[in-house]
């Protein structure tokens, strides 16, 4: 009993340092909109859920963001170790080999396309174009600036995915609400890659910083928020939502104006506020107002 006592935080810990690799907590940032998407798809077309769907559901999302990140942990790794910001990430560090990556990473992919099929055949033939975007994505800094919408769309399948998962069809609902989280996620993504702007530029890599400079990224982070705000309006009118959403939808706005400000002059002391705090606000607000607005 006492050998396995010394084990257990052994595992523990192993555990989350694959936890840490993988960013676990910013899970944060699809998964309220998976959940909208899920919630609004029995409120309007009246689908009942069992909760073999839900827990189906969950692991696809889980195991496909546990595959995406561990290639993508595993593809930046040389660069990772070059740049000050991210040499000390669990591969560069040694604190999970490569091999171990590519293990941890296969399972999750295996898991994810098994999880498919059980949804339904056609979900498990579509996920493997989307395990392409995923896996697509973390080679795109090298050939075009425009990676950040391409991350942006790997967050925004999720809630089509999921109305997709459900319904075995499309509508203008999901479809506005995944742009909305694309061009979001893109705009965030966009802030964060400020820290890297000389070291992109440096060592080749593609990203809007690099590309356009600092305060031109900042004006086009504006923009794309504000597109996206649009995009999360008209998913508000087409699915018909009430007062509980267009309030929580104006908080939303507020807190996107909110961090604008924070980083108006390139302050990157305030970019991880910017990053994940008041973010993680924004799908945690928006997931309620949509809760309450179909539950009122």
């Amino acid at each position: 009993m006492l050998e396995q006592t010394e084990r257990n935080p052994g595992i523990v810990e192993r555990l989350l340092t694959f936890g840490r690799m993988i960013k676990f907590s910013h899970s944060i940032f699809a998964l309220p909109f998976a959940v909208v998407s899920a919630i609004v798809v029995v409120a309007m077309l009246e689908v009942t859920l069992t909760w073999v769907d839900v827990l189906l559901l969950l692991i696809c999302m889980v195991s496909a963001r546990t595959a995406a990140m561990g290639f993508n942990r595993i593809a930046d790794r040389e660069i990772d170790a070059l740049n000050p910001r991210t040499n000390r990430r669990e591969l560069p560090s040694g604190k999970i080999s490569t091999g171990e990556a590519w293990i941890f990473t296969g399972g999750a992919t295996v898991v994810f396309i098994a999880a498919s099929f059980g949804v339904n055949q056609l979900c498990g033939l579509l996920s493997f174009p989307l395990l392409a975007l995923l896996y697509g994505y973390s080679l795109t800094k090298r050939y075009t600036w425009a990676s950040h919408f391409v991350l942006g769309a790997c967050l925004g399948a999720a809630p089509i995915g999921v109305w997709f998962a459900l319904t075995g069809s499309f509508h203008w609902a999901p479809i506005l609400l995944g742009l909305g989280v694309t061009l979001w996620t893109a705009g965030f993504d966009i802030y964060y890659s400020l820290q890297d702007e000389e070291f992109d530029r440096e060592k080749g890599l593609r990203s809007v910083p690099a590309r356009f400079g600092k305060q031109s990224s900042l004006w086009i982070v504006r923009f794309v928020h504000l597109l996206a705000v649009v995009a999360y309006a008209g998913f508000g009118i087409a699915a018909n939502l009430s007062f509980p959403f267009w309030f929580g939808l104006t908080a939303v706005t507020w807190i996107l104006l909110y961090e604008a400000w924070l980083l108006r002059n390139g302050d990157l002391s305030k970019i991880d506020i910017a990053f994940f705090n008041l973010n993680g606000y924004v799908s945690i607000l928006f997931a309620i107002a949509v809760v309450v607005d179909v539950m009122l």
